[in-house]
């Protein structure tokens, strides 16, 4: 007999010596884990519950469509006891008094009272009602009988059959059973689905007016940025300003507080409304809680803009459609029209568009300029854009000095002048620049004593980044400083006398400044444009400077424009521009013109003119040669006046050539004559004048003459 032996151990197998053995350390004195109480797990679970978005979404759901029944029913109730009484009228009335406006409370008043009057007589002919309608139903039923009785007699005397005659009687008293068996059967279900088809309705009219808190609307509608603006919609953001007396004199209207509005119309790419703040409330009040006045219309602050018109208490509203700003405008027509001319004194320069969207067009007539802003915000390009458009017309002369450099290099073969660089020499160079309008300006200014009828060409003296010219640290030989505020500042006492006197005959300074301080940009400078334009800026202490106080006052913001996103855009006070009536600025979007488009219209504004040799900058110190510099300044024109010939040397090295006069141009052109023996310098039509051609020759003598003695 086989026997079966059963192992109750199992043989364990040898342990693979390479094998990692995790070793599990039993702490005797550990306390053992206590189990989660059934109390905790639940309550997480509840809070887990409760806090699930899709609990959530239930709960705004439940209490959204409970609320518009409930509110609907009110509105209903509301509209239906105003229809009934005269409450509406009465709130008309309390809202015209607390704006102040009595005539209009005296017509709501007369209304009020043509509508008590119409409603006694209603009330009055009830009184005769109930008689006249007994007396009616006793006729109409005796009528219907008798018809009923003669069209049965018809019918008996057809048919021959005496009974026809109560067969239509018989056959009306039969449908009406019908319908009260009809009414009878309907009547349970109508007492149940009537009220809630009255529900319905309610919930439909709250669906409608959205009356629900914030909190309780749908994702799609609690995001209300973009919404249309209502007078609604401004009237609330008004109420909820933070200025106690506009809250409480809007409560006092109602919800008729919409009387403080004018009308709401399109402006451009939003719309405009004129607000009628009540007695109490002053306009700065509400010009200085512009950001939230932009939230609570559910605006970003850069969308609304707050200005004051002339009449009183009230402050003009211009609210954006939402990312209206953010689109770029369309290019100048200085770009798309190729035929386009311009006109110094009568044109106006298409310089941008208004936040209505209409054409923003600056006249340069005469006009002093200044624009500022921070660095990269396109002042430049604003600067240029206008300077583009003066070139186009040919009696214009410009002479320009870009502290930067590069930005200009289009104007090469325009300007009389172009000096291009950020240093210390540059300065220099553009101070005697601007010391050589002067001496322009008192020529112009001294032949007009002597004829004052005489009219000049424009002469433009533009500095692009004059911060650097202001802060230039360097003295000259008389230990005057190039830079600085004082009156020994030489450019700045330049500036100011262009500022002073230039404009009488036509010699006008345009200034580029960034960053605006009172170091970078003195006071009387600023002070001296006619026209002064700002990008954005950081502080409004700032904006008072580029604008002045008055501008900023009246509404002018640009600190509150937005570095890097509003490049271009421009808060302007001038009496060039046309700037809506009451208020002291305007907002422009100016085109950009690249350097592509900048250099193809300086092409078409080079092309109108018989050519123009520009001045650059050169080296101090340099030995000069008179005629040769005569032949240059001459450049491509034929015969040039003798006092135009010592301005266009002045602005050339007006260290060499500082107080010239006729007499020494006169010197220097009778040692030389040309092969025929003729004067350089000559009349011509009663004018002195110096002929290019005869001077060329006479050099060419002088060459000549130069090359045979060495040999």
């Amino acid at each position: 007999m086989t026997e079966n032996v059963v192992h109750l151990h199992k043989t364990p197998e040898p342990l693979d010596p390479d094998a990692q053995v995790t070793t599990l350390t039993v702490v005797p004195d550990a306390p053992p884990v206590r189990p989660v109480p059934l109390w905790v797990r639940s309550g997480r679970a509840i809070r887990t519950v409760a806090t699930h978005e899709r609990t959530r979404s239930a709960g705004r759901a439940a209490a959204r469509h409970g609320l518009y029944t409930f509110n609907g029913g009110r509105i209903v109730a509301r509209r239906t006891w105003d229809g009934r009484t005269g409450a509406r009228y009465e709130r008309m009335i309390r809202a015209a008094e607390a704006a102040g406006n009595n005539e209009l409370a005296e017509e709501w008043e007369e209304r009020l009272q043509r509508f008590r009057d119409a409603r006694h007589r209603r009330r009055m002919d009830l009184l005769h009602s109930p008689v006249e309608v007994a007396r009616g139903a006793a006729v109409g039923t005796g009528m219907g009988i008798g018809a009923l009785v003669a069209l049965g007699i018809v019918m008996a005397i057809s048919n021959g059959d005496v009974k026809d005659v109560i067969t239509p009687l018989a056959a009306t008293i039969d449908f009406i059973a019908l319908l009260i068996r009809i009414v009878q059967i309907v009547w349970g279900p109508a007492l149940i689905l009537g009220p809630l088809f009255a529900l319905l309705g309610m919930w439909a009219v709250g669906s409608k007016q959205q009356a629900a808190p914030q909190w309780a609307l749908p994702a799609n509608a609690r995001s209300s940025e973009g919404e249309p603006i209502t007078p609604s919609i401004v009237v609330k953001a008004l109420r909820d300003l933070g200025i106690p007396a506009l809250r409480k004199a809007i409560q006092e209207m109602g919800d008729a507080g919409a009387s403080m509005l004018g009308p709401i119309t399109i402006a451009g790419c939003g719309v405009e409304v004129d607000v009628t703040l009540p007695s109490g409330v002053a306009t700065n009040e509400v010009q200085s809680k512009r950001r939230k006045l932009a939230e609570n219309l559910t605006r970003h602050e850069h969308e609304v803009f707050i200005t004051i018109p002339e009449a009183a208490r009230t402050v003009r509203l211009w609210v954006a459609d939402s990312g209206a700003l953010d689109e770029p405008i369309g290019p100048s027509p200085l770009v798309t029209d190729e035929t386009m001319t311009a006109n110094y004194k009568t044109g106006r320069a298409p310089w941008g568009q208004d936040l209505r969207g209409d054409a923003a067009a600056l006249s340069l007539y005469q006009r002093h300029l200044l624009i500022t802003g921070l660095s990269n915000q396109g002042k430049t390009a604003s600067l240029r854009a206008l300077a583009l458009w003066a070139a186009l017309d040919r009696t214009v002369e410009f002479r320009l000095a870009d502290l930067k450099g590069g930005d200009w290099i289009m104007f090469n073969g325009i300007a009389t002048v172009l000096i291009q660089g950020p240093t210390d020499d540059h300065v220099i160079q553009t101070t005697e620049m601007v010391e050589g309008v002067v001496e322009e300006m008192n020529r112009r200014i001294a032949a007009r004593q002597d004829n004052p009828d005489m009219v000049f060409d424009p002469l433009l003296c533009i500095v692009d980044e004059a911060q650097v010219a202001f802060m230039c640290p360097v003295k000259d030989e008389e230990g005057r400083y190039y830079g600085g505020s004082k009156a020994t500042s030489r450019y700045f006492m330049a500036v100011r006398k262009i500022h002073n006197q230039g404009r009488v005959v036509n010699v006008l300074m345009w200034q580029g400044t960034q960053d605006p301080t009172n170091e970078n940009l003195p006071k009387l400078v600023r002070e001296g444009a006619h026209t002064r334009a700002s990008l954005a800026l950081g502080t409004e202490a700032q904006a008072v400077m580029a604008l002045g106080e008055k501008a900023v006052n009246g509404g002018a913001a640009p600190h509150l424009l937005r570095p890097g996103l509003d490049q271009g855009t421009l808060v302007v006070a001038s009496s060039g521009i046309d700037i809506p009536k009451g208020q002291s600025s305007i907002t422009v979007r100016t085109h950009f013109i690249g350097d592509d488009d900048a250099k193809a219209i300086a092409a078409r504004a080079k092309a109108l003119r018989n050519g123009v040799t520009t001045l650059h900058a050169i080296e101090r110190g340099e030995k000069r040669d008179p005629l040769a510099d005569i032949v240059t300044v001459l450049g491509s024109d034929k015969r040039v006046r003798t006092q135009e010939v010592i301005s266009r040397l002045a602005a050339l090295d007006s260290e060499a050539y500082v107080g010239w006069s006729f007499t020494d141009l006169k010197r220097v052109l009778d040692d030389a004559r040309d092969d025929a023996g003729q004067d350089i310098a000559y009349k011509s039509d009663g004018v002195m004048v110096v002929s290019r051609d005869r001077l060329t020759r006479a050099l060419a003598n002088r060459d000549d003459e130069g090359s045979a003695s060495a040999g």
